[in-house]
């Protein structure tokens, strides 16, 4: 993925609108990666919901079992010493 210090990006944005258009572009800040810049469709299809919360669970392929113990664990996750 092209790297554009913030800087450079803010001096360039056109170019790297134009750039995100192809594929993401990665934002760095003192070396280290900041943000992303995308196209709106490469956005729009990370973040597409596919149903409700609902439908996802029906997709489960638990949904329907009648043999799953739901019983909490009602055991200490770890030692507590004094």
């Amino acid at each position: 993925m092209p790297r554009w210090q913030i800087q450079e990006a803010k001096a360039r944005m056109s170019e790297l609108i134009k750039r995100a258009q192809e594929r993401p572009q990665d934002i760095t800040s003192h070396g280290k990666s900041v943000a992303v810049v995308m196209s709106r469709a490469a956005f729009d299809r990370l973040s597409q919901r596919d149903g409700s919360l609902v439908d996802l669970m029906r997709r489960s392929p638990f949904y329907g079992a009648d043999d799953l113990d739901l019983e909490r664990d009602k055991s200490l996750t770890r030692e507590i010493s004094l």
